[in-house]
């Protein structure tokens, strides 16, 4: 059993795999081939692989030749996965929203390839959730941003000068990124007010010492799905929130957005009119810019400075953490890997009526198999 390790095209900094995780592959019984270079950005030099046992290809055609495993961050190009061979297993982190043209062309390439961020939100399946691991990183990784490009300090500070208030932090989406925000926030010294449509986490908001902010009615009440992710609401609820949100704004000095649809684009919360009226000074950090946004103005890889007020729109947040995200990311791999694998027989033994493997399956047999993208791929 071969697992081979490209490194991923600029500008990702991220690498699918560390020496710790090297190791257990080796422990698995694979022989591990890393493309020179791969690690470099985060951290993890050739000589690091290289010593946890794996060997260095200099190319990526090198690396995932006769693999049968290939371990990725970001979905491989068709150029890229023409290198598989025809079975092999592809992981990644697929994006496969919209993007259905990519998908037949890994189905065209006859290989196995496995969505990271489609794993179901299971007891069994939480180390190998990426949407959370990558998500916690970029939740902090915002704060600090925010506190960068803020010109004044966060908590407050009696001095014999004279008193410095406490930086305001509003974040908008209490998912795994919202916390991590409130809780650095919070760390930091901020006062921490914070919004999301779904009811379990007014609870989860206060734990953490924060305010909880929304128009709380029977709509509120019945707006998370069975998965635990956000519905899209009515046109009247976002009305009503919207004007209680655009109150709570005016106020604020920083701002944090983090909502998701999974599928969709990201909902809009932050409008131009919202925007200018923050104090100068104020500054927005826009997590949803990878699906368009939730701030009116925000520009993917900038900071926009809207009459005084910055807008953050970095994308790959959790690759500005780059050696953690690496880190982190390779444990979620290798636990999936995990169960892919006979232990007695130090080989591959895909179960395909395991629920893990079901939900993440993208491609099969020369075909899009998954259920929620095989009827677009086929058109």
């Amino acid at each position: 059993m071969k697992i081979a390790i490209p490194a991923e095209a600029e500008p990702e900094p991220r690498v699918a795999a560390t020496p710790d995780s090297v190791k257990k592959m080796k422990a698995l019984g694979a022989d591990v081939a890393v493309q020179s270079g791969a690690g470099v950005k985060s951290g993890v030099l050739d000589a690091d692989f290289e010593a946890a046992g794996a060997t260095i290809a200099q190319s990526a055609a090198d690396a995932v030749r006769d693999a049968d495993v290939v371990l990725r961050v970001r979905r491989p190009t068709e150029a890229e996965v023409a290198g598989c061979k025809p079975g092999a297993l592809v992981l990644a982190i697929m994006d496969p929203y919209g993007n259905e043209a990519a998908l037949a062309a890994m189905a065209r390439a006859n290989v196995v390839a496995f969505a990271m961020e489609l794993m179901p939100r299971i007891t069994r399946a939480q180390v190998m959730d990426v949407l959370s691991s990558q998500a916690n990183l970029a939740g902090y990784r915002a704060v600090i941003d925010a506190s960068a490009e803020f010109g004044r300090a966060f908590p407050m500070m009696m001095t014999a000068a004279g008193t410095v208030p406490a930086t305001r932090v509003f974040i908008m989406g209490v998912g795994v990124a919202g916390l991590q925000a409130i809780a650095t926030a919070r760390r930091l010294g901020a006062v921490v007010t914070a919004t999301d449509v779904r009811p379990a986490t007014k609870e989860q908001v206060e734990s953490l010492g924060a305010k909880f902010l929304a128009v709380e009615d029977e709509e509120f009440k019945n707006a998370q799905t069975a998965g635990g992710y956000a519905k899209e609401m009515s046109k009247e609820y976002q009305a009503k929130q919207a004007a209680l949100v655009a109150e709570h704004v005016k106020k604020q000095d920083v701002v944090i957005t983090t909502a998701l649809i999974p599928g969709r684009p990201a909902p809009r919360l932050i409008s131009a009119d919202m925007i200018r009226s923050m104090k100068p000074g104020s500054v927005i950090v826009d997590l949803a810019i990878e699906r368009g946004g939730n701030v009116e103005g925000a520009k993917a890889d900038e900071v926009v400075d809207v009459d005084g007020v910055k807008i953050v729109g970095y994308t790959n947040m959790a690759g500005r953490l780059a050696a953690s995200a690496s880190s982190l990311y390779a444990k979620n791999l290798l636990a999936f890997l995990d169960i892919l694998v006979d232990k007695k027989e130090k080989k591959l033994a895909v179960n395909w009526d395991d629920e893990i493997v079901k939900a993440t399956a993208l491609t099969r047999d020369g075909a899009v198999v998954h259920p929620s993208f095989q009827s677009k791929s086929a058109a």
